[in-house]
């Protein structure tokens, strides 16, 4: 496959380390674009559920592409977010070509661009942060369910089902709570001056205007990779919503996560060999 050039790839709400990831379908998509920039706007990596005992090699095989785009110049920007939280300590940290922060701030094409995860406002990741957690784990775990009812599916020749999106649709609150977010996201970013905000989080893909009293906005968010499985791409001064679907890539090569244009990201590219090449390259 062709790879496609991409100047700006922002990806978001991965979750890697939880059974709900799709890190195959990730790596596949990653493979199949050429970006000049990547911006990783948090809860890349589940440190709130990460357990030793489920980390898949395809979860792997997706930080050693990242870590081999880094090798290769291009620039990427890890934003943390709530699921990774644990990393803020450690934001404006800039090593080659890999920048940690808590936002980012670009110009693109005259326009400003403020990205940042979105948790900020999120009531209950200020105030309950236990319940947050708990309903991290339960979300999860309607995932897992959520897999074995679509694999019986799949054998009767039925369609597939989203329990979370049904929830989404039912419950008032969860749609108040989205709309909610997206408007104090665009609220905030008009204040600052913004043309454009992205965010991630409420994993709800979107590119929309927002006006206001005071002005308006481009709101951008890039969804996630446990359901949606979509990406925001910035290429030729337009954004897009990237959307992954399995009848564009082979069915067998996302399977086993297996690169088909001849990269190797099994244990002989090793994660440590990559973290001496950039440490070589900064000297």
């Amino acid at each position: 496959m062709e790879k496609r050039e991409v100047e700006i790839a922002v990806i978001s709400d991965v979750h890697l380390g939880t059974y709900g990831c799709h890190a195959k379908e990730l790596l596949k998509y990653l493979k199949s674009i050429k970006p000049k920039m990547i911006i990783l706007n948090g809860d890349i990596i589940d440190i709130w559920q990460f357990s030793k005992r489920y980390w898949p090699e395809s979860h792997m095989k997706v930080l050693r592409k990242l870590m081999k785009f880094m090798v290769e110049g291009v620039q990427v920007y890890y934003l943390t977010g709530n699921h990774d939280e644990m990393l803020r300590k450690f934001a404006d940290m800039h090593m080659g070509t890999f920048h940690l922060q808590n936002k980012l701030v670009l110009e693109l094409d005259g326009k400003k661009a403020w990205f940042f995860h979105g948790d900020i406002f999120d009531v209950t990741m200020q105030h309950s942060k236990w319940l947050a957690k708990m309903g991290a784990i339960g979300y999860d775990s309607l995932i897992l369910i959520n897999s074995f009812v679509n694999w019986g599916l799949a054998l009767l020749g039925r369609q597939k089902m989203s329990f979370s999106q049904k929830i989404k649709v039912k419950f008032k609150d969860a749609v108040k709570f989205i709309n909610s977010f997206e408007q104090t996201a665009a609220e905030l970013a008009i204040e600052k001056g913004y043309e454009y905000v992205v965010c991630g989080h409420i994993h709800q893909p979107e590119i929309r205007e927002i006006s206001t009293e005071e002005g308006r906005v481009k709101y951008l968010n890039s969804g996630d990779w446990v359901e949606s499985l979509t990406a925001l791409e910035y290429h030729k001064k337009e954004w897009k919503i990237f959307k992954f679907e399995y009848k564009d890539f082979e069915k067998d090569d996302v399977e086993q996560g297996i690169l088909s244009d001849g990269e190797d990201l099994h244990s002989k590219l090793d994660v440590n060999t990559l973290l001496q090449k950039i440490k070589l390259e900064i000297a």
